[in-house]
């Protein structure tokens, strides 16, 4: 494990100056919790890296167990969850996968407006009965400041579960979030977010195995073609690809392969959405509810 000071290479890493509070603030915080053993619920992703990171450094000081807990979910590409073990034999902690099937909930495979909620009450109620077998009542999860200003209705299932969320309750943004990582020698750092597979298709459309499938292949594919952001929105038999705009001219450059691909995976017509990546672009035009996500 890397050395808090240095990064994974060994090198000396200078941290900037308004970062200091921030970490000694989340730091501070994280020690309280690891008086007590501590459940987190892990993706691999930079948020819950960097709250496994504090809260083994903190455990090592109070002896008590830190689990690091990710859900094997059909939602989510197959590679998050090889990932999400990599990382955790990084930065330590105990590593535990629990298998769920969000779609075998009739509710859920309908895909109403309020699915995120419904999905994280599943997911996190089956959660907090894990951790309740090991007598912990302290459970983690890596939301942060960002996401308390948009459409998130899965954090009012958090909120009514006793879910804490450390990154949000100190107003710690995404993009320090990942300047702390990289601080720390996270490998992760830099790793591009990867919601759900259900925030690719629209709302009130019925999910299905194959549909997953579908645009899992195909994102994976465009992956291999641009970096950065990369998501492959469904509308019907439409493909909607979301890509950064400095990827813009160099997926127009590979297009014959993407369309072929895609076409291959059995989607009729393949666009490049102008607008570009944009987080949650399946919610524009969504009503929030006040209270609910802010």
């Amino acid at each position: 494990m890397a050395d808090e000071n240095t990064t994974k290479s060994g090198l000396q890493s200078a941290e900037p100056t308004d970062l200091t509070s921030i970490r000694e603030k989340l730091e501070n915080q994280i020690a309280e919790y690891a008086a007590r053993d501590i459940c987190l619920a892990f993706s691999g992703g930079v948020d819950s890296s960097l709250l496994l990171k504090a809260a083994v450094q903190a455990a090592e000081h109070t002896g008590r167990q830190v689990w690091a807990v990710t859900f094997d979910s059909r939602l989510h590409p197959s590679c998050d969850l090889e990932i999400a073990g990599r990382v955790a034999a990084e930065l330590g902690g105990i590593h535990r996968v629990i298998t769920v099937d969000e779609l075998e909930q009739e509710e859920i495979r309908n895909n109403p407006v309020d699915r995120c909620y419904l999905c994280k009450r599943h997911l996190f109620s089956t959660l907090k009965a894990f951790a309740e077998e090991r007598g912990i009542d302290r459970i983690l999860d890596g939301t942060n400041e960002d996401d308390m200003h948009v459409y998130r209705p899965g954090i009012r299932a958090l909120r009514e579960l006793g879910i804490t969320s450390p990154l949000a309750d100190l107003h710690i943004t995404k993009a320090q979030v990942k300047e702390l990582a990289a601080w720390y020698g996270i490998s992760v750092a830099s790793r591009p977010s990867t919601p759900c597979m259900a925030t690719r298709i629209p709302y009130n459309t019925p999910i299905d195995y194959d549909m997953l499938r579908r645009i899992g292949e195909g994102e994976a594919y465009l992956r291999t073609l641009v970096g950065g952001n990369v998501r492959l929105r469904l509308h019907g038999d439409i493909a909607r690809i979301e890509v950064d705009f400095a990827a813009m001219e160099q997926m127009l450059g590979v297009k014959e392969q993407a369309a072929a691909r895609l076409k291959e995976l059995g989607f009729c017509y393949i666009t490049l959405d102008l607008e570009g990546f944009r987080s949650g672009s399946m919610d524009i035009g969504i009503k929030m509810e006040v209270g609910e996500t802010i």
